[in-house]
């Protein structure tokens, strides 16, 4: 029969069936395939089965492809896929799409809309549409073989007859054909991911999106889904897209991940238009995507858009919560969550209580409330769950530690600063390996003067991050700087400036200058300032901003010129002192440090009653400004007598929230000793006397 076949083009459906001819997979199978008094029906089991009516004209014979491709699908769908791989192999495609175009050109509609001519079998199914499906399903087997390779090749062949056959533009082809056009479009690119061919996978996404293959809302979504996968967890960085025609001022993506970003987005907008189903892949992809380009806030956008009932609200909240806290708007993350952990919705969510507990404990205002989110995370934390447990504890005792500079009774804060150590030893007990935990445990130990434990907490966390965080080398400087120890402060920061990047070397640098005034050198200090003011204004041109302020653990300029002023004040070089002053100024107006600083140069200058106005200036801007509390505090000492009540408040008041501000002691202990209190007197110098055998050149609430 295949050599009849071969030299006539068709084979008769009489002939098919004779004694005479060799068996057949039919046969072989006792079905029939086509006959002049039925037509093949495929059944919901895949079977095939005679149809009653005939739709085949009298006598009307297949060609050896359109046989080939009704034998091998019946194969295909039983299961047979070698069976069918087997039959599919013989058929030509190239010489079949030849001779099938005049048949498939009679179904294309006419331009001018008028009526399709009738094509000799337009009660069947197109024969090139029936090839070109077999062609489709023989790529299919061969991808179950796991030839891919050639799986691909195959499908490709399919959409290149496709685009022969209509090469002026797509067309509206029937059914069935649009079908196999659509399924392989989607098979090829997954052809090619599977043989290992990343850089021809890309191509056929794109090739998918870009060309006109009428492809349905649900298939062009699945392909962009799949390629926004592909791009974001390939490992494969493909070029930008190259349009040929771009639309003027139309974004064009330029890395991975940002063209798949720009894939959900459109997913995500054919949603909210209601043209495809909601899939909660493309969300946890987006997520995912922002969360590798920092842009937590626009995934916020998106979140808050999903429709009501897609999300659990408590879910819903927290995610919010996350991104909010993520772009630095603690209150709103924190009323998100608040609302989760109300008694009628999650009140006992460990996740949610942990991220409130953090958020309370970077806030002093805030640290209450977080003492009771850390407690109830703590209490409903299982046993087996050792590393939660720790978090609780730890930012419980982050949250203690806030409190305790808040409170106005020295009893109670020494109980508030004995739990947070309590807090943390319980937590490095669970944890013992947690860099962040023995660095916070170490400032506690700072702040409350003990600086041989500090000393050991801040080695131990160097040693923990191989000294690449720059915040472990600043606490190092400042403890040795506390004891006294400057030139072993300096040999740190040195180091530290050694194993930081250029760009996080700001606040060393600044450390260094003030370590560099505590040793009696200015001139290196200043030599110090101009080297970080280089720094600045490389960020600034680098990133090609206009701010003052620069990012991640460096200082802003206005902090570069206040810190210059201060130490041209203290060489009563008045005029450079009153230069940097105006730079500081011009950055930000109104400034609490600024105004400070010139009551300072005022005073210094006996003009007492403008540099009383100054800093009472400063505390207006800045109601917790301790310097200018204590300077408040001191000028009033001076005035006489009446005065002194005014100047024991606002030097209290500062001891409040600085307890141990040595500057403070001191003119408290003056404010004592002229209102005739010798012993409270003596107990203010004696503090002030020990706090500053223990004061580091910068304090350290500035590695919080």
């Amino acid at each position: 029969m295949a050599s009849e076949a071969e030299e006539g083009g068709e084979v008769h459906t009489t002939e098919m069936t004779t004694d005479d001819s060799p068996p057949s997979i039919v046969e072989e199978k006792e079905e029939k395939v086509v006959s002049t008094e039925g037509e093949i029906v495929k059944t919901s089991d895949g079977n095939a089965q005679e149809s009653g009516s005939s739709s085949l004209p009298e006598g009307l014979s297949l060609n050896y492809e359109e046989a080939r491709a009704l034998l091998g699908r019946l194969e295909f769908q039983k299961g047979n896929v070698e069976a069918a791989l087997c039959v599919f192999d013989g058929i030509d495609l190239q010489a079949a799409i030849q001779r099938f175009q005049p048949s498939l050109a009679d179904k294309t509609p006419s331009k001018k809309g008028q009526p399709k001519s009738e094509s000799p079998r337009s009660g069947t199914q197109n024969p090139a549409t029936l090839v070109l499906e077999a062609i489709y399903l023989k790529s299919l087997s061969l991808q179950k073989l796991g030839k891919s390779t050639e799986a691909a090749n195959q499908c490709k062949s399919v959409l290149d007859s496709v685009e022969s056959m209509f090469q002026n533009g797509p067309p509206n082809i029937e059914q069935k054909l649009q079908e196999t056009v659509n399924k392989s479009v989607e098979l090829l690119p997954e052809a090619w991911k599977q043989a290992g061919s990343h850089q021809e996978a890309l191509a056929s996404y794109r090739c998918a999106l870009l060309s006109q293959w009428n492809l349905d809302e649900e298939c062009c979504t699945r392909i962009q889904k799949r390629f926004a996968a592909f791009l974001l967890y390939s490992s494969v960085e493909g070029s930008p897209p190259n349009l040929a025609s771009q639309v003027e001022g139309s974004f064009v993506p330029k890395n991975n991940i940002e063209e798949a970003i720009l894939l959900l987005m459109i997913v995500l907008k054919k949603w909210y238009q209601g043209k495809t189903h909601w899939d909660p892949s493309v969300m946890e992809h987006l997520t995912y995507a922002l969360s590798l380009c920092d842009q937590p806030y626009v995934l916020a956008k998106h979140i808050e858009e999903v429709l009501p009932g897609i999300y659990p609200r408590t879910e819903r909240w927290y995610t919010l919560a996350l991104c909010y806290y993520a772009v630095g708007q603690k209150e709103d993350a924190l009323n998100f969550l608040r609302k989760s952990l109300n008694k009628h919705e999650n009140p006992n969510d460990i996740m949610a209580l942990l991220l409130a507990t953090k958020i309370c404990s970077e806030e002093r205002h805030l640290s209450s409330e977080g003492v009771e989110y850390a407690r109830r995370a703590i209490i409903h934390t299982k046993s087996s769950d050792a590393h939660m447990k720790s978090m609780g504890l730890h930012f419980l005792g982050n949250c203690l530690g806030k409190k305790s500079k808040i409170v106005s009774s020295d009893h109670q804060r020494s109980l508030l600063q004995s739990e947070t150590l309590k807090s943390f030893t319980e937590s490095i007990a669970l944890d013992r390996h947690n860099p962040d935990l023995i660095f916070d445990m170490g400032v506690e130990y700072a702040e409350q003067r003990n600086m041989n434990a500090a000393l050991r907490c801040a080695k131990e966390f160097i040693d923990a991050t191989g000294g690449s965080v720059s915040k472990g080398w600043r606490l190092l400087a400042l403890v040795l700087s506390a004891q006294q120890r400057y030139p072993e402060a300096e040999v740190a920061t040195n180091a530290a400036l050694d194993e930081t990047a250029k760009w996080d070397q700001g606040s060393l640098l600044s450390l260094k200058a003030k370590l560099k005034v505590a040793q009696s050198s200015p001139m290196e200090a200043v030599e110090a300032y101009r080297a970080l003011l280089a720094l600045v204004q490389a960020q600034k041109n680098s990133s090609g901003s206009c701010k003052a302020n620069v990012e991640d653990d460096s200082v802003s300029e206005f902090e570069i010129w206040q810190g210059l002023a201060n130490l041209y004040s203290g060489l009563s070089y008045w005029r450079d002192a009153d230069i940097c002053l105006q730079k500081a100024r011009a950055l930000k107006s109104y400034s609490a440090a600024t105004l400070h600083a010139e009551g300072y140069m005022l005073e210094a200058r006996e003009q007492n009653k403008e540099a009383l106005a100054a800093y009472v200036n400063a505390f207006s801007i800045e109601l917790e400004h301790v310097p200018s509390k204590v300077a408040i505090g001191a000028l009033l000492c001076k005035q006489g007598p009446k005065y002194l009540p005014a100047a024991r408040c606002f030097l209290s008041d500062a001891l409040r929230i600085e307890p141990t501000n040595r500057m403070a002691w001191l003119h408290l202990g003056k404010v004592h000793k002229n209102d005739g209190r010798i012993a409270d007197a003596a107990d203010c110098f004696q503090a002030s006397v020990m706090l500053e055998e223990s004061d580091p050149v910068e304090s350290f609430k500035s590695l919080s």
